[in-house]
């Protein structure tokens, strides 16, 4: 079937009545956020009280995974339900322009199913003039960075607009007036403040923060950038970690607004709200993560497949469907979002895809997980990892195999791989048969 007859087979008959009684959604991610970051998952020094508020009105996820531990890939299997053994991106270190025309997404399902869709952010999918572009993948309106090496920038000369660059005149020069964030934030709004009650609409708001400007050096100690470091300007800390937590307190009034105009507009009650971030903690423009405990209980953070890596905050809200105040163990990952939000729009995601849906899940009506869950990493080498049940085996980049039983080792500290052969046989037969391959991606060995 191709992919014009999928979409026309799957969407031609959905009449408009139907199409009006369903619910919107809105999918919220933000960028190198740890598990640990914010006040619902255990932090105690960085105030995150809309989030929390989240947490607390819908079901918070222990065991949710990311597409991949760095962006690019992320997003990729968050957008077309594969992961990163069958996607187009399976690391940062492409260009990209890999989307394809044929490659469906998600805005192009819910688009299909009557949806107005909008994306507000960082898309790291297809850069201006490629088949991969946001106007060209489902989006009725969109506005922010096509790529993440311009979403470094937190200060830009411009930002991108459906197909034009609109200037932002207070970042000329040596001037840093425009806060990307808070411009990009603004946009949202008043795309919402368009949308009617009865009309679905599927909201992507995709922050940068609070991922660091890379262009301003990893290891400095200036990478953090925000307007300024309130609350915590009076804190006996560095000014690197103020302006990390006033950037996580910038993003957590951001997410209230969502939630507050939501609210004005009546929609709340029919809204799917989800929140989460792209990969596990970063530590990089000066940042340590250690310092606010970024990464909770977990080992490791991003760019690696160790749980702090690809395990990530998330939280789903959605009133009379999805349970209050209620912690879900478990397991889902971004493959399976697409087949989720499909279902909640009444149609169906494209065929042969990796995700499941999960919407039962998130309504914690359902234990359901795929037989095994899968990850591999194609940055200054190549490691893979899997997850089955309990048992967590991860090939590293020097081909190196380790086996971690998460039910008594969460921190992935004591290795069992000698211990249990036979494990190990069995899910490194899985890494093998879970992958295809691609030319763009060669295994190697770092």
């Amino acid at each position: 079937m191709t992919r014009r007859e999928w979409l026309a087979g799957s969407f031609g008959s959905v009449a408009l009545a139907q199409r009006t009684s369903k619910p919107n959604v809105v999918f919220i991610m933000a960028d190198d956020l740890g598990i640990g970051d914010l006040g619902c998952y255990g932090q105690k020094q960085i105030a995150t009280p809309n989030i929390d508020a989240l947490a607390a009105a819908g079901t918070r996820f222990s065991s949710a995974y990311a597409g991949s531990t760095v962006c690019a890939p992320s997003r990729c299997s968050l957008m077309t339900g594969y992961h990163t053994g069958h996607s187009r991106i399976r690391g940062n270190g492409l260009n990209e322009d890999v989307l394809r025309r044929e490659d469906v997404v998600i805005p192009e399902v819910l688009k299909g199913a009557g949806y107005k869709t909008g994306m507000f952010g960082k898309w790291a999918l297809g850069r201006l003039g490629k088949p991969g572009y946001p106007t060209k993948k489902g989006w009725d309106e969109w506005f922010g960075f096509y790529t993440q090496l311009q979403a470094h920038m937190y200060y830009p000369q411009g930002l991108h607009h459906n197909d034009e660059i609109v200037e932002l005149k207070g970042n000329t020069g040596t001037k840093k007036l425009d806060y990307a964030p808070d411009v990009i934030h603004e946009q949202a709004m008043k795309w919402l403040d368009k949308q009617k009650a009865g009309d679905p609409f599927f909201m992507y708001y995709t922050s940068v923060i609070p991922h660091t400007n890379n262009e301003l050096g990893r290891d400095t100690g200036n990478g953090q950038e925000v307007p300024e470091d309130a609350p915590y300007g009076a804190k006996p800390w560095p000014q690197v970690e103020k302006n990390f937590a006033a950037m996580v307190s910038r993003l957590d009034r951001h997410v209230g607004a969502i939630v507050e105009k939501l609210k004005e507009k009546k929609v709340y009650e029919n809204t799917l709200l989800v929140f989460t971030s792209d990969n596990g903690a970063h530590q990089e423009g000066g940042h340590q993560f250690a310092f606010f405990d970024s990464n909770g209980p977990l080992n490791g953070i991003k760019r690696s497949l160790t749980e702090g890596g690809i395990r990530v905050p998330a939280i789903a809200v959605w009133a009379d469907q999805i349970p209050a105040g209620r912690v879900n163990d478990t397991p889902w990952a971004f493959w399976d979002v697409m087949p989720t939000l499909a279902s909640v729009a009444g149609t169906s995601a494209p065929k042969g895809i990796d995700g499941m849906n999960v919407v039962d899940v998130w309504k914690g009506k359902s234990t359901a997980t795929h037989p095994y869950y899968y990850w591999e990493f194609h940055e200054g080498g190549f490691a893979q990892a899997v997850r089955k049940g309990n048992w967590k085996c991860i090939r590293e980049k020097t081909g190196v195999v380790k086996l971690f039983d998460l039910s008594k080792d969460l921190g992935e500290e004591r290795d069992l791989a000698s211990a249990n052969p036979a494990v190990v046989s069995e899910l490194t037969a899985l890494m093998k048969m879970a992958r295809t391959v691609n030319p763009d991606w060669p295994v190697a060995k770092g």
